[in-house]
């Protein structure tokens, strides 16, 4: 692995709770394709994890509530012909579905007012337009 994957902050994968597993990967290949297990299976147990703040937690189990079974989140990659590159890719993956998942929300939208004198403009606009088109008609040309 190249170091520690970080979620957000000081805040780090924990390489111990990190559980990896290999299997043949489908997919193109050459001589070496029914020998090697290049596929990655990454579970990280979000449910017993120490390495998430609280809150941080809370808000993950509840955001990747429809990715979880039984608190474990699972991550595949089999994009690489090399099982080394799917385990960088597994784990980046992993570490950025944790961050997005432990994000705060975002600070509610404020209502902005139209200040009156834009909304009077756009209604003179509206009427002036009317009038243009309405000028076309043939009905004064008699």
């Amino acid at each position: 692995m190249s170091g520690p994957y970080v979620i957000r902050g000081a805040v780090v994968l924990p390489e111990a709770e990190l559980v990896w597993r290999f299997s043949r990967s489908s997919g193109p290949g050459g001589q070496h394709v029914n020998t090697s297990d290049s596929q990655v299976e990454l579970r990280f147990d979000l449910d017993r994890t120490q390495a998430l703040p609280p809150v941080w937690k809370e808000r993950a189990l509840e955001r990747l509530a429809g990715r979880l079974v039984d608190g474990v989140l699972s991550v595949r990659a089999s994009e690489h012909r090399s099982q080394w590159r799917n385990r960088e890719t597994a784990a980046v993956r992993l570490a950025a579905l944790l961050a997005e998942a432990t994000a705060p929300p975002p600070k509610p939208r404020r209502k902005s007012r139209i200040p009156r004198g834009i909304n009077e403009r756009r209604l003179r606009e509206k009427k002036q337009r009317g009038d243009t088109k309405r000028g076309r008609s043939g009905r004064d040309w008699g």
